[in-house]
């Protein structure tokens, strides 16, 4: 596209290692990006999403840091499962994190259900990470795409096309926001859809992730231990009340922090604010002591 901007082509340009894992019997996939043996920097996915849709983000943070994102099993280039629960979701995180070979903890940085496995996994897996950063995930309600499969047809019937233009072209996020910059949402929609042996085209999730029923993330709030940080998109799902809800939750030590303009999926509308909003707070924790529960 002409009006690309050159720091989404420079970024986009940084080829990430495909690298797999096992985890109880299922392939996991995940993108590296920068040298082993940096302070790390993990990215998990919101649901019906992959890894790709931070690979204009990630290399943002390679002047400091070693940074992985997670395809979770059932979405991207993972392996499947016959159910899905977010305790497993969290243990496919903390294995990335081991692999990764970071230099010490890694910040875990979630996106709507992302968010909710960043929650869990900093309840459950406190002494892997440094720090959470948990991206309009409204926790104490069902996560936007759940609820929309379980009302819709939106994900709940796995759909095939002979190309993949036409689906690209359609390509929409779940819940839809007004604003898409059309050159991030191109570079997700290509990386969204894979070819099957028969030839079709489909996308890379499992219909059946939004099925099963959920644990409840809210419940893990009050158990994390690593710093944390709430970030609210203004156009988002973290209204005010649940954003004091969740900080209330933390033990008010937690910034809640709005991203200006955003809609639910910052990374598709305004990813600079995103990546300022996250290298602040990175900033500040490594040069800061963090307040503790009263």
């Amino acid at each position: 596209m002409s009006d690309t901007p050159t720091w989404f082509t420079d970024a986009v340009s940084v080829v990430p290692e495909d690298r797999r894992i096992e985890v109880d019997g299922v392939e996991i996939h995940y993108l590296s990006w920068g040298d082993t043996g940096r302070p790390g920097i993990v990215f998990v996915h919101g649901g019906a999403a992959h890894a790709h849709w931070w690979s204009h983000i990630a290399p943002a943070f390679l002047a400091s840091h070693s940074v992985a994102a997670v395809d979770l099993s059932g979405h991207g280039d993972s392996d499947r499962r016959d159910r899905y629960s977010l305790d497993q979701w969290c243990d496919e995180v903390a294995a990335v994190i081991r692999h990764a070979a970071f230099d010490g903890p890694p910040v875990l940085v979630g996106h709507s259900m992302g968010g909710f496995v960043t929650v869990a996994t900093a309840a459950r897996h406190a002494s892997l990470l440094a720090g959470a950063v948990i991206i309009d995930s409204p926790v104490i309600e069902i996560d936007p795409e759940v609820r929309q499969a379980r009302a819709s047809e939106t994900f709940n019937k796995e759909r095939e096309y002979d190309e993949p233009d036409g689906p690209i072209e359609r390509f929409r996020a779940v819940p839809g926001q007004d604003v898409y910059l059309p050159y991030v949402k191109q570079h997700i929609a290509e990386r969204s859809l894979r070819q099957d042996p028969d030839g079709k085209w489909r996308w890379k999730f499992d219909s059946s992730i939004f099925m099963p029923a959920r644990k409840d993330a809210a419940e893990y709030l009050a158990r994390i231990t690593c710093r944390v940080a709430l970030l609210r998109c203004e156009h988002g799902l973290v209204t005010r009340d649940i954003g004091e809800y969740m900080y209330e939750q933390l033990g008010r030590v937690a910034p809640v922090i709005e991203l200006p303009t955003a809609g639910h999926h910052p990374m598709l509308d305004v990813p600079l604010i995103l990546i300022t909003a996250i290298r602040s707070l990175i900033a500040d924790w490594d040069h800061s002591r963090p307040l503790r529960r009263s």
